[in-house]
């Protein structure tokens, strides 16, 4: 089922639609002569809660930057880039949708980052010194 999106208020979604296993998907598509940057999986993660989806994903005319993709990967947004696009649109013409749809459904490309790096001391947590300040004052004042 596809569910096109009335143009007066996107909230960071061009298409929304159901997958094979019933999932709701939002798509965020681009149409840049330049690559794409965060801004496209920030507003197409964060339609995910308005359109109650389980799945998003960014579809762009050209490729990613390295932030996007990092991003994306946090987040489980899948993005599908030029090649993609083609590989998919090839698809559809000859009559294989099913392996089109494989395409589009895909898992995205998952980063996961352990806390371990930020515990075992190679990153520093500063005191703000000042912050403290201003709640200890506020403290004395009640």
């Amino acid at each position: 089922m596809w569910l096109y999106l009335q143009l007066r208020y996107l909230f960071g979604t061009d298409l929304v639609f159901t997958d094979r296993d019933g999932y709701r998907n939002v798509v965020q598509a681009k149409r840049y002569s330049y690559p794409v940057g965060l801004g496209a999986v920030q507003e197409v993660y964060s339609s995910m809660r308005y359109y109650r989806a389980k799945r998003s994903m960014v579809i762009a005319s050209n490729q990613y930057t390295t932030a996007c993709e990092e991003l994306a990967g946090h987040n489980a947004v899948k993005l599908h880039n030029r090649n993609d696009l083609i590989k998919i649109m090839d698809l559809f013409k000859a009559g294989q949708i099913e392996k089109a749809k494989d395409i589009i459904e895909g898992d995205p490309h998952m980063i996961f980052d352990s806390w371990d790096n930020y515990m075992n001391g190679d990153k520093v947590i500063k005191k703000d010194y000042k912050a403290e300040k201003r709640i200890l004052v506020e403290q004395q004042g009640e």
